[in-house]
């Protein structure tokens, strides 16, 4: 079995996005094979566990199950993640399986943090962020949100969720979640210099510590900032970095490219990654839960930032 085989013998969230990143397919091949996501494999199954409210395991950022008592217990089954992992399966947003599981959402679900409807956003930027993201890429009004982000951008560039107990420097993992959002934002045709300048400054924030280093001692920030992982969900790492900057359609900047090289070490013989580190937590079924293991989402979102890179 050839590498491109390997990738393609997987659920269709993954197999359309070889085709389109990786395969030389056709517009009209590339289509019919997102189609699939709504209707086959995990997207289907993610949809399927929608209730009629529009939630997700009976919960906004949590289940509803979660004790409270319990606040850094991690758990992906709620309606926040749920709609995260329905974009990173590519889900076509205009069928019309996304629309009505969106619009339940927009129409029903609430944040714990401030009543307000999902699409408003809530308090922290992290979790806006993500929020961001998703409604962007569902067509949603989440210009309140934008405005928010771009006013709590912190003075080295970033952003951190702990920022209203008192932080005042970034975090790496609020920053990259609020990056994509905003991009998310500009590609669905918003519009505004000050959002464009304040993602710059976020970008800088990232390659100034050559996206794993302080950027005073050089150290890397976090051991784990240099493991792959997907689903991400709030987490950073190197690969999700790498891949945002992909996004943006900007040639790779020379100091991203110690990163780059950490990838392509990463590569096994048969070019492949592994799933380096599975962030724990209730979901709702299995993809590539396990750690050690050649991943597919790995492998295809590193060939693609190595095609970027112009690395063979």
């Amino acid at each position: 079995m050839t590498l491109m085989d390997w990738l393609l013998d997987s659920d269709p969230a993954i197999r359309w996005q070889v085709m389109r990143d990786l395969g030389g397919h056709s517009p009209e091949e590339i289509a019919a094979e997102r189609a699939r996501v709504a209707t086959e494999g995990w997207g289907a199954q993610l949809l399927a566990l929608q209730d009629a409210e529009g939630a997700w395991d009976g919960g906004t950022y949590r289940p509803g199950w979660v004790d409270d008592t319990k606040p850094f217990f991690d758990a992906w089954t709620g309606t926040h993640y749920s709609l995260q992992l329905l974009r990173d399966l590519g889900i076509d947003p205009a069928c019309a399986e996304a629309r009505r599981a969106v619009g339940l959402v927009r129409e029903n679900v609430r944040w714990d943090a401030n009543g307000a409807l999902y699409f408003e956003g809530e308090t922290e930027p992290c979790v806006n962020g993500i929020a961001l993201g998703v409604g962007a890429y569902f067509g949603e009004d989440v210009d309140g949100i934008v405005d928010r982000l771009v006013g709590e951008q912190l003075g080295d560039g970033g952003w951190n969720c702990w920022a209203e107990y008192g932080a005042t420097v970034a975090s790496f993992h609020t920053t990259i979640c609020v990056l994509e959002g905003l991009l998310a934002w500009e590609k669905a045709g918003g519009s505004s210099s000050s959002v464009t300048e304040v993602r710059r400054r976020a970008e800088e924030y990232l390659l100034e510590r050559r996206l794993f280093r302080a950027r005073t001692t050089g150290r890397i920030v976090d051991p784990r900032f240099t493991m792959i992982s997907f689903p991400v969900r709030w987490f950073y790492d190197i690969l999700r970095a790498l891949d945002y900057f992909r996004s943006t359609g900007a040639p790779i900047d020379h100091r991203a490219s110690e990163a780059l090289e950490l990838l392509i070490e990463k590569r096994d013989d048969e070019g492949r990654w592994i799933m380096e580190l599975f962030h724990e937590g209730p979901t709702h079924f299995d993809m590539e839960n396990h750690e050690g293991l050649p991943s597919r989402w790995n492998t295809l979102r590193a060939l693609r930032v190595l095609d970027w890179a112009g690395v063979d």
